[in-house]
């Protein structure tokens, strides 16, 4: 109604562009890396029913190894032995994460390709992968002039501070709102640059220094 009566001012993201393309790549990859983890979740649940004997070779593997050595499992034509099952049952979990795993591999590449070529100075910014890139360029979207500022887009990542003053206290909380994909990009960037960038890591013992909190 709003936007028949004319009173609706936002612009609405387009679907026509390289972010929109990012988004798609993305959310195929997030969906390949839940997979991946219930793969090895599931093998690790496995290993506690298995069979003695196969229960203490794997056990004290790392998940690389424990991966390999699963795929690489040889298991007994008849399946009504357990240990058997168990065998066959590790070895398809095992495939199947190395499976997704070539394949998380490939959209990381070809998002790394599209977000360099889209946006050349986000990927130069330390502590900017291809994920966390895909993350905010599908957030801006492809028309990203929408944005009239930086507090537009803090407000649209939901990391601009909310006022929560009441009488003579004024204070700001946690913007729990906006673009949680958006938020959780932002917040590994930030972790990555308070741990390895030294402009950052001076910004932060200053304001800490003031009081503050991370």
């Amino acid at each position: 109604q709003a936007v028949a009566s004319g009173r609706a001012t936002i612009i609405p993201k387009t679907h026509s562009g390289a972010a929109e393309a990012l988004r798609l790549l993305h959310t195929a990859r997030t969906s390949a890396v839940k997979a991946r983890t219930q793969a090895i979740n599931q093998i690790r649940s496995h290993m506690v029913t298995a069979p003695d004997t196969l229960r203490t070779q794997l056990r004290s593997m790392s998940s690389p190894d424990l991966i390999a050595t699963c795929a690489r499992l040889r298991p007994a034509a008849d399946l009504t032995d357990p240990a058997a099952a168990a065998k066959f049952t590790l070895r398809r979990l095992a495939r199947r994460y190395q499976d997704l795993d070539h394949e998380i591999d490939e959209y990381d590449a070809e998002l790394s390709a599209l977000a360099t070529q889209a946006a050349p100075d986000l990927m130069a910014v330390y502590g900017v992968g291809p994920e966390t890139a895909a993350r905010l360029l599908a957030a801006a979207g492809d028309n990203p002039e929408r944005l009239c500022s930086e507090a537009a887009f803090a407000h649209l990542c939901g990391a601009a501070p909310i006022p929560a003053s009441s009488g003579r206290r004024d204070r700001h909380r946690l913007n729990r709102g906006g673009n949680r994909s958006a938020n959780a990009a932002l917040y590994r960037i930030a972790v990555v640059r308070m741990q390895h960038d030294r402009r950052t890591r001076d910004y932060v013992a200053r304001r800490t220094a003031q009081g503050l909190q991370k």
